[in-house]
Parts: C-alpha cells; sequence; structure tokens
C-alpha cells in the first residue's frame, strides 16, 4: 500500500488528537484539530465519528498501530518490516519498536530541529542533504547508531526550510540522547534512548498484541 498523499490535517482529526504531520503550524490556532475536534468525513460531526462508541480490543490495537504509523509517516509495509526487527532484538517488543521508530535517519533529523516536520525531514534526507559521519545519506529509514554524528551538507545550510526550522523555537531543547550544534546544522546521537525519554503518547503493547496474533 503506498503513502497517504491527502490532507494529513484529516489524518489528525481521524485520530481524535495532533500528530504533529504540519509542523509548527499544529501548535497555532490554525491547528484543524483545535478548530474542528470531530473525526472527518459525512458523519463526523454527529457521531465523533464513531469515538463515542464502544471499541472492540482489535479496533483498539488498531487504531493505535495507524496512529503510531502515520505519526512516523510510514507505508503498513514499512512499519511491519520496523516491527519484525525490533522483534528479533533482545528486550520489551514495544519498546524496541519505538527505539527502532525514533533512530531512523529521517526522524532523528526532525528531532535535531534541522526540519520542522518528519516529512520534510524525509525529503531532506531523500534529496542527499544529509550526511552520516561525513558520508551522504540519502535513505530515510536509514538506523543511527550510537556515536554517528549526522549533520547538514555545509551547501544545504542556507535552504530557506533548514534556516526556518533551526531558527524555531517551538519545540524547545533537544531530546536528552542526542545533542546538538544548531549553528553547524550538526548532532550526535549519544545513547539509545529509553521509553521515558521518548515523549510520544503511545500505548505500543497494543500495537505488539495486533501483530503478534
Amino acid at each position: 500500500m503506498s503513502r497517504y498523499n491527502g490532507p494529513v490535517c484529516r489524518l489528525c482529526r481521524r485520530e481524535g488528537t495532533k500528530l504533529f504531520l504540519k509542523g509548527s503550524r499544529c501548535l497555532t490556532e490554525k491547528c484543524s484539530v483545535e478548530r474542528r475536534s470531530y473525526a472527518p468525513g459525512q458523519h463526523g460531526q454527529s457521531t465523533g465519528g464513531g469515538r463515542g462508541r464502544k471499541m472492540s480490543e482489535y479496533a483498539k490495537q488498531l487504531r493505535e498501530k495507524q496512529k503510531v504509523k502515520r505519526i512516523y509517516g510510514l507505508s503498513e509495509r514499512q512499519f511491519r518490516n520496523t516491527f519484525e526487527l525490533a522483534t528479533r532484538a533482545p528486550g520489551v517488543k514495544g519498546t524496541n519498536l519505538l527505539v527502532a521508530l525514533e533512530t531512523r535517519l529521517d526522524n532523528v533529523v526532525y528531532r535535531m530541529g534541522f526540519a520542522s516536520s518528519r516529512a520534510a525531514a524525509r525529503q531532506l534526507v531523500g534529496h542527499g542533504h544529509v550526511q552520516v559521519n561525513g558520508n551522504r545519506v540519502d535513505i530515510p529509514s536509514f538506523r543511527v547508531a550510537v556515536g554517528q554524528e549526522v549533520r547538514v551538507e555545509p551547501a544545504s545550510r542556507e535552504m530557506v526550510p533548514v534556516k526556518m526550522a533551526l531558527e524555531g523555537s517551538s519545540r524547545g531543547a533537544p531530546m536528552s540522547w542526542l545533542s546538538v550544534d544548531a549553528e553547524k546544522a550538526a548532532g550526535r546521537l549519544t545513547m539509545v534512548p529509553t521509553r521515558d525519554a521518548i515523549p510520544l503518547n503511545a500505548q505500543e503493547q497494543l500495537i505488539v498484541e495486533l501483530y503478534s496474533k
């Protein structure tokens, strides 16, 4: 199944929460979830998109998987492959899944503040504007290892989207497992993130239960 290319604000409204798919816009009064808190579609306002009805366990698991998958901007196949990778690693499967998602190159670029959204970070990586340990990497799913340096190429630092992202302060300090030098548009993964250090409102165990059936 191909990646969703429609209006991303509909995805936030469908999940009933902000997925932060539009960068700083999600923090303003223009956010669709703030303006229209009901689900999209013909019956969204009158029925709440089914949110008021009692959900089965399967429906809860499916919604949680859809929410996390949409936050990170992955297709179903990419998300399933990431989950299978996580299950082969030692430790808690749900935590392993989130760590695998957080250490993707596109997500690291986003977390470091070099892009305003994960979609923008994915585009930045895909167009060859990012280096890992001095080598150009254009694969958004590349797994960043502890100690590796991620930087925007010097020639790309003056690009308007990069400068706007670096100048923005809406997302505050970088994650505790990242060190960032904003002036050089460079950073480093200093440790494997723990679950407590990942600011994601998700019940990853529901995803594990869904895929374990």
